[in-house]
């Protein structure tokens, strides 16, 4: 009981703000993201297009090698593992590619507002993205979920989102001030860029599968440091530009507000739908946790394709890293509370 007493308020203030950071869902990326803002906003010159640094070749080649070794760790086991649940995969893929677009092309039309078509523009890009892979299933491990549905979703949805997201992109710019984009190019790069690296990957997976999940952490910092070219890139383009000059932070505010509500809507839309459709308490949250997220790592490989040579590439992007920051934080927070109890440990007496 000493002892006890004697551990009690020595855990070091460093290790109860990394706790503190890390339930709130403020990982080092995010940091990492906030740092490549600023310094692209200190030294645009060079990140820019044609500027000193190779950023877009590296870039290009860093996109292929992420697809390549998300399709080496793609197992086909775990996939048809989670293929009985059609009802719970039908509401999941129609939350990330049908909910969302119409949630926001609704809002759009509803604001009738030709101010800040770039804003739109991006807050549109975010609801026509596929859902994230390894956020999704962390949370539905925390909160008791069932996570082999949640791996053949999270993973299907990056898939389906290479053909489905330029649809939506196309149709929004067509009926919008925004530019229009040519469809069957973008397609075309992205399954080049994206379909055929993933395609090799699975091919391969037999052999390399177990050597790529070995070093899953190794080929995430690969994968985060690719992302965190791409946006440092971008917003030097922007920034060099002067793209921001006409928002104000009271735009970045509503902005983040505006990210964070339409989580909460579809968290809730889906919520009453799962339940309507009487699934069980771990189809509940995967169908919450896959269905309301939005993938940054798609959302920033794709940007590439889909946006050439836009100068207004960073402020596109901006609603998606609001989103991407902030779903984490509330997802985090919605995780640890649908959490099932703990049994605690058994006390040992002396």
């Amino acid at each position: 009981m000493e002892i006890e007493k004697k551990g009690v308020g020595l855990v070091p203030v460093k290790e109860k703000i990394s706790t503190f950071r890390k339930r709130l869902g403020l990982d080092n990326f995010l940091l990492f993201l906030l740092v490549m803002i600023l310094l692209a906003y200190l030294w645009p010159h060079l990140g820019e297009e044609n500027g000193p640094l190779p950023l877009e070749e590296v870039t290009t080649y860093g996109v292929a090698l992420i697809f390549f070794f998300y399709g080496l760790r793609l197992s086909p086991a775990k996939l048809k593992a989670g293929l009985s649940d059609w009802r719970l995969h039908l509401v999941v893929q129609l939350s990330t590619f049908l909910l969302f677009p119409l949630l926001v092309w609704a809002a759009h039309l509803t604001a009738g507002r030709e101010d800040n078509q770039l804003l739109w523009l991006g807050a549109f890009y975010v609801a026509a993205l596929p859902s994230t892979v390894s956020s999704s299933v962390v949370m539905v491990s925390i909160a008791g979920g069932n996570i082999p549905s949640a791996i053949f979703n999270a993973s299907i949805s990056s898939l389906v989102g290479v053909f489905l997201t330029p649809l939506w992109m196309g149709l929004f710019t067509s009926t919008s001030s925004a530019a229009e984009m040519d469809l069957t190019s973008v397609i075309l790069k992205l399954m080049l860029q994206v379909m055929l690296p993933v395609a090799l990957g699975v091919a391969l997976h037999k052999r390399f599968g177990d050597f790529a999940e070995a070093q899953k952490s190794r080929l995430r910092l690969f994968d985060q440091t690719i992302i965190l070219l791409i946006v440092y890139s971008s917003f030097c383009d922007s920034f060099a530009r002067d793209m921001f000059a006409g928002f104000s932070a009271t735009d970045l505010l509503l902005l983040g507000a505006a990210m964070v509500g339409l989580f909460l809507l579809v968290t809730v839309l889906i919520y009453w739908l799962s339940k309507g459709l009487g699934f069980s308490r771990e189809n509940q949250i995967t169908a919450i946790f896959c269905g309301s997220k939005k993938s940054l790592v798609h959302g920033t490989v794709m940007s590439k394709v889909l946006f050439p040579g836009a100068n207004a590439v960073g402020i596109v992007l901006l609603p998606l890293m609001l989103y991407h920051a902030l779903q984490l934080i509330v997802a985090s927070i919605i995780a640890q509370r649908m959490a099932p109890p703990q049994t605690p440990p058994s006390v040992v007496k002396a």
